[in-house]
């Protein structure tokens, strides 16, 4: 199993967007077993597959409990290949009960209950709060790979050396396999702003970027409110081709 971290300090740049639509065109459009992990309290990709409910296990439990069966805390959704460990505000508890539990290591909680059930899915997708907290901490110490998001605007690069120092970090203390595969930019415009962002992170050798970009569309914010991936959305618009020529270059790189 290929585990991938969607992730920025920022907000606002089609974090959870990507992360919902990555997952669901490899489970869809490539017929990959895929496991989404809400690893933001806010529980917005929960929300996306109507799995958000204080009433059942979530993250929470994966962070907090010992040994947990993490097969009672996958929920499914309307498709076949694509199941999710559901968010909700517990994990801001669970963050904290983690820090104050020294009996047991604090880091490897997510990468010891994926190894639980990772011969069961091809890729996990991990949608990460904007935020280095034990949980996204835990999820950069699980993932092969990170994902980062930026939408191009006077902010865009704040951050950006923070969040590479600490998968630097994890690299040399806990996953020397994790790469930063990429940057790609979201809600996309075509303006000088944009053309220049853009331009920037290709001169720039320690942030590797995607040359797909996702235009911006009104369609990925509808999809929200109609809680559909953008494909079940509009097909037709800008945002749903680009997101199927981000996964589709994704792959190309890893040889598929």
């Amino acid at each position: 199993m290929k585990t991938i971290s969607v992730i920025n300090l920022k907000g606002g740049v089609a974090k959870t967007i990507s992360a919902v639509n990555i997952a669901h065109i490899l489970a869809t459009v490539h017929n990959k077993r895929v496991l989404l992990i809400d690893n933001d309290k806010q529980g917005n990709a929960s929300k996306m597959f109507d799995a958000h409910n204080y009433d059942a296990l979530s993250i929470a439990d994966v962070m907090t409990e010992r040994n947990p069966d993490v097969s009672q805390i996958i929920t499914q959704t309307g498709y076949d290949n694509l199941h999710v460990i559901p968010a909700n505000m517990n994990l801001l508890r669970a963050n904290l009960k983690v820090l104050l539990d020294s009996t047991r290591p604090q880091q490897t909680r997510i990468r010891s209950a994926l190894k639980t059930v990772a011969d069961k899915y091809d890729y996990c997708i991990i949608d990460n709060a904007p935020d280095i907290n034990i949980s996204v901490i835990n999820a950069l110490v699980a993932s092969d790979d990170v994902l980062i998001p930026i939408k191009i605007d006077k902010f865009a690069f704040d951050g950006l050396a923070e969040l590479k120092e600490q998968i630097e970090n994890t690299q040399e203390e806990l996953n020397p396999d994790l790469q930063l595969r990429g940057c790609f930019v979201t809600s996309y415009q075509r303006n000088e702003v944009n053309k220049q962002g853009e331009e920037w992170l290709h001169g720039q050798k320690e942030y590797p970027l995607f040359r797909t970009h996702i235009r911006k569309t009104e369609k990925v914010d509808e999809s929200t409110f109609a809680a559909k991936p953008i494909l079940e959305y509009s097909r037709r618009c800008g945002a749903a081709y680009d997101y199927l020529a981000l996964v589709a270059e994704y792959l190309r790189g890893e040889g598929n």
